[in-house]
């Protein structure tokens, strides 16, 4: 069984170096690496070359393409059984390979391998955190309390979508988190590619948790899912929203359908194209009524904490119906009182939980302990690599 490890990037060689070490040291040789090179500046051929491992190829696109476009490209490329799509800034953890191979042989070849994983944001990227930090990433509400390997009932997998279409975090989307087979992919192609949208993780975990005939999920972490001053996620943690729809080269002449983060309009687009090419069959539907909750709410959040202007508001409640502005506005007064009553934390978990699209997840951080993804993969070579968290 081989395994195709796919690596999209653009102009970020210092980090992708990383990422195919961690491939290059595993214990495993039945894999390939597949590079789409998105029409970097950068001299990304000839570093690969460099490595003479006939087990990494590599593509440069012709011109810039959307990130979904170069994702489904680098797994046109690819020829292994089961599939990995993994970011340039990413890092598979120590034994990967190995451990994918068992679970496919114990579990009789699923459709789909679901794991834990590790977040490391490397220093100056998350605002809250400056030296950066590493913590478990390891949330799905259908892990519940298991520690070990196991079998999803199709029911949970199938109502863990439906709370994403009503704009609820019931696991993380990060499409490096799960091993696909090439069964399941080729069974999807009537429906189009298998990466759609341009938030493609949001799509395509989803449908692979809506279709595969069997999911084992596995809580232990895997992976390392990197954040760092070239990630998405930093423009998102740092709200820059326009770097961050330019990042994705998304269409630059359409407009959200509400004032908000970028996050939950991505969110809104994948959704709603899992509802045109299975919602009929499945019986699923978006809740667009909870997105525009959810934007809204981003919006005055913002400006609540002095992040946001009173023209974003503005902007906001010109979209919004009448009976929307009035409900916003009041719960906006009510949340100003509510937060000069309460001590900080309390006021933390009320607000969290008002809007509801976010678990209580709270890991145990580890700041500024490592320079970089590698040093991460080398200092959990053999060792217990599982983290606690407090919520």
């Amino acid at each position: 069984m081989k395994i195709s490890i796919l690596l999209p990037t653009r102009n970020r060689l210092t980090y992708l170096k990383l990422a195919i070490e961690t491939v290059r040291r595993q214990d495993s040789l039945d894999w390939e690496i597949v590079i789409s090179d998105n029409d970097s500046t950068e001299d990304i051929a000839s570093y690969v070359e460099s490595l003479g491992d006939g087990r990494i190829r590599y593509a440069r696109t012709p011109r810039f393409l959307p990130v979904t476009e170069n994702w489904n490209a680098a797994l046109a490329m690819s020829s292994g059984d089961y599939v990995v799509m993994m970011g340039d800034d990413d890092a598979l953890l120590p034994d990967y390979i190995t451990q994918m191979h068992s679970l496919v042989d114990r579990f009789e070849q699923p459709d789909m391998i679901y794991v834990g994983s590790l977040l490391f944001t490397y220093p100056n990227v998350d605002p809250d955190h400056p030296k950066g930090f590493l913590a478990s990433n390891s949330y799905a509400e259908f892990f519940g309390n298991a520690s070990q390997p196991f079998v999803v009932p199709h029911e949970l997998a199938v109502t863990a979508v439906r709370r994403s279409m009503n704009f609820r975090h019931a696991f993380n989307f990060n499409m490096q988190l799960s091993l696909i087979s090439r069964r399941l992919i080729d069974e999807l192609r009537p429906h189009g590619d298998f990466f759609q949208s341009p938030f493609p993780d949001f799509y395509a975990m989803c449908v692979a948790l809506l279709k595969a005939r069997q999911i084992v999920a596995d809580p232990r972490p895997q992976v390392i899912i990197g954040v760092t001053p070239k990630s998405y996620g930093f423009f998102h943690l740092n709200a820059r929203e326009g770097e961050g729809r330019a990042f994705l080269n998304a269409d630059g002449n359409a407009q959200p359908q509400l004032p908000g983060t970028n996050i939950n309009e991505g969110w809104l687009g994948a959704m709603e194209r899992i509802e045109a090419n299975y919602g009929t069959e499945l019986g699923l539907r978006v809740n667009r009524r909870r997105y525009r909750l959810v934007q809204a709410g981003y919006v005055y959040t913002r400006r609540f904490r002095g992040t946001g202007s009173k023209a974003e508001v503005e902007q906001l409640e010109r979209s919004l119906g009448r009976g929307e502005r009035l409900l916003f506005r009041g719960a906006y007064t009510v949340a100003q009182a509510l937060a000069r009553a309460l001590p900080q934390r309390l006021w933390n978990v009320v607000s969290r939980r008002a809007v509801g699209q976010s678990p209580a997840w709270d890991p145990v951080r580890e700041e500024g302990a490592y320079a970089n993804i590698l040093e991460v993969f080398e200092q959990r070579e053999g060792a217990d690599i599982t983290m606690g968290s407090q919520s």
